[in-house]
């Protein structure tokens, strides 16, 4: 067994229950991945601030035994992002999964309303489409019952980027929703200025939605073991 423990962090509205299916299947691969429990996403803290969430990321990459893989997923490919500028020495690979790195200076999600002072699911209508093309009426159900609203300390807080070492660590992106030939399409056109920085980028395909970790854990855990 490798000592490269895996972090996984999950996106807006998730806890850490969401990998529960990816933790199985990487511990059958003889891999240790620990889901992070985010403030404010699992511990009822409507208070927690983006560089709270920052905090719990990084405290659970100082607790590996070795380097840790970092994934993020959807807008905490930000968090992920992140731990990779904080800790360049001890982050060996960084897994963007339906998401990219957050520039300095970027707003983390402030992308629906905040109500009383959290950012409520928004329901599914935002996301119609390849977002959500696998999740039938019951995992919808499901997903919505259980999202967690954002604090939104959280979302409307600013990413702060210091070390440029944060290029020197190899970053996979993984494709849900879309191709890793739309992702080359928009490095291309210089939509992502943060990812065309980083000296190693690999891209993954994988027949999706936008919650991989919910719909494809199996084939999740494939790819999270073997990058």
């Amino acid at each position: 067994m490798t000592d490269e423990q895996i972090v996984l962090i999950g996106g807006l509205w998730l806890d850490p229950s969401a990998w529960d299916g990816v933790v199985a299947e990487i511990g059958r691969a003889g891999r240790r991945a620990v889901p992070v429990t985010l403030p404010g996403q699992g511990d009822g803290n409507v208070a927690a601030t983006l560089d709270d969430q920052v905090g719990a990321v990084l405290a659970a990459v100082d607790a590996a035994p070795g380097r840790a893989m970092v994934v993020g997923h959807s807008a905490a490919c930000g968090l992920a992002w992140l731990a990779a500028d904080a800790r360049p020495e001890r982050v060996a690979t960084v897994v963007l999964i339906g998401g990219f790195p957050a520039a300095d200076g970027e707003t983390y999600a402030d992308l629906f309303p905040i109500e009383n002072g959290v950012m409520p699911f928004p329901g599914w209508a935002p996301f119609e489409g390849a977002d959500s093309a696998d999740l039938d009426e019951q995992a919808r159900a499901r997903f919505a019952e259980a999202a967690v609203p954002v604090p939104a300390g959280v979302a409307k807080g600013t990413v702060r980027l210091t070390d440029e070492r944060r290029y020197d660590v190899p970053v996979v992106m993984v494709c849900p929703e879309y191709t890793p030939a739309q992702l080359r399409e928009w490095l291309d056109a210089g939509e992502l200025p943060e990812l065309a920085r980083v000296k190693h980028v690999e891209m993954v395909d994988i027949d999706s939605g936008h919650w991989p970790m919910l719909t494809r854990p199996a084939e999740l855990a494939a790819i999270l073991t073997s990058a």
